[in-house]
């Protein structure tokens, strides 16, 4: 069934659109899934603001373009279901590979990070980044180090004073 000028159209908009709120963009084999399935995708990752769309590959292709994107001729192939991922690429990229692993059917064909394109075991991989809260949590104790180290250098001389004069007073009452 052909597609009208319009909606091809309305769909390289939605699909420019997704790219411009997308850090990463998870390619995957469809092919062999229900909609019931594609349907349970998309609530599973929905909870991890990430949008997953069964995509026209040529439109894709010029959405990418338009947007200043890369657009890998290899990843634009067959049946497609691309995942455009936001902030959080690791929680995203796990939520994703647990669904499949549960599912046993879709296949991650590739990715697009930024402006860098990545194969499937690149892709399964950007799960194993730190998620957007643990890298806020290593920023914080990088952060937090110097100053801990530098209150401990403060309060150092007051508490060697402090055990020297506690050694002392037991001393005199040894001696008493």
């Amino acid at each position: 069934m052909a597609i009208t000028r319009q909606k091809k159209e309305e769909l390289v908009a939605r699909y420019k659109e997704l790219i411009k709120n997308s850090t990463a963009l998870v390619f995957t084999n469809y092919q062999g899934t229900n909609v019931a399935q594609v349907r349970s995708l998309r609530s599973k990752l929905s909870e991890t603001n990430t949008t997953y769309v069964v995509v026209k590959n040529r439109l894709l292709e010029l959405a990418l373009k338009e947007s200043g994107r890369v657009a890998p001729e290899a990843l634009l192939k067959n049946a497609n279901g691309v995942a455009f991922i936001g902030e959080d690429v690791a929680k995203s990229v796990t939520a994703l590979n647990a669904w499949i692993k549960a599912a046993k059917v879709l296949e991650v064909t590739g990715a697009i990070l930024e402006n860098s394109v990545i194969d499937a075991k690149g892709a399964e991989a950007l799960s194993d980044l730190p998620t957007k809260e643990q890298t806020r949590a290593m920023l914080l104790g990088a952060i937090n180090a110097p100053a801990r180290t530098l209150a401990q250098m403060i309060n150092a001389p007051s508490a060697s004073l402090a055990r020297v004069i506690n050694a002392h007073a037991d001393d005199q009452k040894e001696a008493a």
